[in-house]
């Protein structure tokens, strides 16, 4: 009996323990990229911020409508000249690290993403002085009226990280990130998976319902799919095109398809030719069936697109309308630019399937006027580093989106603009651009737009294709799914 007891209560423990092991609540979500840094001020990828959601809160966020919304701030105010905002910040809040959230803490984040090394700065460029007014209440003042500013802090720039952390990680922040959010970083497998554990802490009463998030990198979209038909994860953040056609009401998942705010396309250097006169990039233009690029290859779940404005935004207008393919007038148009024997040029696009699908029936469209394109695959951070250089004649690379419409085409297309990879500068554009930045009526902001698109749709210094729309697979064991138009997962009320 004495050598007994011992194996009796060890296996009494493991059976326990494995009990509590069984009730631990895990949602396993798959993303199609390997998150690279874990602070907010430095990311680059839509797979980071969907990891970012769980960690950290942000002052503000939307709804399912859309609509911006309090989070880390309660309430703001707006002065009537639209140049100074005030936050009142939600009390009783603490980082994951336990010490406290406040407007210090709020200070020291927006002095930060403002730095040189910041990928945040152009967002909050227009920043002109940060006051503490007490623990509670902070006031930005701007240089300048800025209508997408509260729409800025529904995302990157607007997460808050624990300063304490910031100061005793220093550069390896970047691994070990602090917010206020509803899950802890625990640990990642780089390549493999990136675990967070709930925030017994948090200050939403009630959230998060599960104990524990674990994304698996699944760079493969038809490996995802079969780990949710498996069970094997809950969520897959992309989903096979061609699975669309074989849903039924006996699967064990569902699929969310909804429009984005992002758009597709790809840039023309307008600093080289061939692409440096405006008639050529027209022709091209003109050239592309944009409806059959999006029943061949997305079956259906893109909206054929002319503009960088999805219709789930206020800017969107007609001119998204794509143009109807007019080989005569292609033809014409190249004449008139000297290049009526065609030309040809290389178009450099992402890896994937689909991206290649693409490529090769632009080839196909494009041939008939005599214009041959060379294929060149390449990783999305090599393509952003071609892109900055300027080191190629075409470059396929598309937009996740953001809720206020400045945020798809002022850096895109004005003069030296962080993303205008294209090299194309209009003052003119330039104008209506930064008059739409500082109105705030949405009908004068609307004309705006509308004015710049008459432009964009002669010089051409970017072909838009199609918005995508945003594709989930859920389990039908997940409850608490909320889609929010911004297309990245909110993991604190998921229960399953």
């Amino acid at each position: 009996m004495n050598k007994r007891l011992p194996l009796q209560i060890v296996s009494a423990l493991m059976m326990t323990a494995a009990g509590c092991s069984a009730m631990a609540m895990t949602i396993n979500i798959s993303l199609d990229n390997d998150p690279g840094k874990l602070d907010p001020s430095q990311s680059s990828m839509i797979a980071e911020r969907m990891v970012y959601q769980s960690i950290f809160d942000k002052l503000l966020d939307l709804d399912e409508s859309g609509k911006i919304v309090p989070m880390l701030a309660e309430r703001w105010t707006v002065s009537d000249d639209q140049k100074t905002y005030t936050l009142f910040l939600r009390k009783g809040v603490k980082f994951q690290d336990g010490t406290p959230f406040d407007a210090k803490a709020v200070e020291f984040n927006l002095l930060r993403a403002q730095e040189k090394n910041s990928l945040r700065r152009n967002d909050l460029k227009y920043i002109k002085q940060i006051t503490v007014v007490d623990a509670a209440t902070l006031k930005i003042e701007l240089s300048t009226p800025f209508a997408p500013f509260l729409s800025i802090l529904t995302d990157r720039a607007g997460m808050i990280s624990s300063p304490a952390a910031i100061r005793k990680f220093g550069d390896d922040y970047v691994n070990n990130p602090v917010g206020t959010g509803p899950f802890i970083y625990k640990g990642r497998l780089k390549g493999a998976s990136l675990t967070l554990d709930k925030n017994p802490d948090y200050w939403q009463a009630g959230l998060p319902k599960a104990d524990q998030v674990v994304y698996k990198i699944m760079n493969d979209v038809n490996v995802a799919f079969n780990n949710l038909r498996s069970g094997q994860v809950d969520i897959t953040n992309r989903f096979p095109y061609k699975e669309l056609s074989n849903l039924s009401g006996a699967a064990r998942y569902s699929v969310i398809n909804q429009p984005s705010l992002g758009f597709r396309g790809f840039y023309f250097n307008t600093a080289k030719p061939p692409f440096d006169k405006p008639e050529v990039r027209q022709a091209v233009d003109i050239l592309i069936d944009r409806a059959a690029i999006a029943k061949v290859v997305y079956n259906g779940a893109v909206s054929p697109g002319h503009s960088p404005f999805s219709k789930v935004q206020f800017a969107h207008g007609a001119d998204d309308a794509p143009p109807k393919v007019d080989l005569a007038r292609a033809k014409a148009l190249l004449k008139a630019a000297g290049k009526e024997s065609g030309f040809a040029f290389h178009l450099i696009l992402p890896t994937t399937p689909e991206d290649l699908q693409v490529g090769q029936m632009v080839q196909g469209m494009l041939r008939p006027a005599g214009i041959n394109v060379t294929l060149e695959k390449a990783e999305l951070a090599a393509q952003i580093e071609v892109g900055k250089a300027g080191n190629y004649e075409a470059l396929m690379v598309g937009w996740s989106g953001r809720p206020d419409p400045d945020q798809n085409i002022y850096d895109f297309v004005v003069t030296n603009g962080s993303l205008n990879y294209s090299r194309y500068g209009s003052p003119e554009l330039d104008t209506l651009l930064q008059q739409a930045r500082i109105e705030n009526d949405i009908a004068k902001r609307k004309s705006s737009y509308d004015q710049a698109m008459q432009i964009l749709l002669k010089q051409v210094p970017y072909v838009y294709l199609n918005h995508d729309n945003v594709l989930f697979g859920i389990s039908q064991a997940v409850k608490g799914f909320r889609f929010i138009p911004d297309g990245v997962i909110r993991t604190a009320t998921l229960a399953k």
